[in-house]
């Protein structure tokens, strides 16, 4: 990929997973693989071209309003998952109490992977990062039917390591033990940037 930084360390899938709508429940279920599309993950309640704006962006779009889908997979770190559970003082949070589709292990702050980052997995499927999955109540609620009174920690305790959005820019199938690498966008930041 030209004009991207690969970086000097490999990723592994270590969970995929599945949920078929988040309206129900947005708790996900591991599945033994998945066959990425342009549109994400068939039969995922996130999947999709386009999607309807949420409140994550009231100041740009009104509520449903038709979008391109930037959200198609839902990706949080191994690492990140048990930090947060130490955090909490809990043994720990499955990756599907959070609606996950990928769980990932070796990427060192994988919440903190710039916008653009793309994730090229062994088989050549791309995913695109898009933004830091901010941490919600919905999580919160299924951690607390599992630890009595721990789950109003989660938002604050998952704060930048909840994991990042992404949607697919090359198709492909995935499975445990696949291997990803990482290339960031080569672009500075902008100066009113920290």
């Amino acid at each position: 990929m030209l004009n991207h930084r690969h970086m000097p360390f490999q990723g592994v899938v270590r969970n995929l997973l599945y949920c078929k709508d988040s309206n129900q429940s947005i708790v996900s279920e591991s599945v033994e693989s998945i066959a990425l599309t342009f549109a994400g993950i068939p039969g995922d309640t996130h999947s999709g071209q386009t999607r309807k704006a949420c409140t994550r962006f009231p100041y740009l779009y009104k509520e449903g309003t038709e979008i391109s889908n930037s959200r198609q997979i839902s990706i949080i770190s191994t690492v990140e998952l048990q930090d947060i559970a130490d955090e909490m003082e809990i043994e720990d949070i499955p990756p599907g109490w959070l609606g996950a589709n990928l769980e990932i292990d070796g990427i060192p702050n994988l919440t903190l992977l710039p916008p653009s980052t793309r994730l090229v997995f062994s088989n050549k499927a791309t995913l695109v990062v898009d933004l830091e999955n901010r941490p919600c109540v919905y999580p919160a609620q299924i951690i607390d039917r599992h630890y009595a009174g721990k789950g109003r920690k989660f938002i604050k305790k998952a704060l930048h390591k909840r994991g990042v959005t992404a949607w697919v820019e090359r198709e492909g199938s995935l499975q445990p033990g696949d291997t990803v690498d990482v290339f960031f966008p080569d672009q500075p930041l902008h100066p009113l940037q920290n």
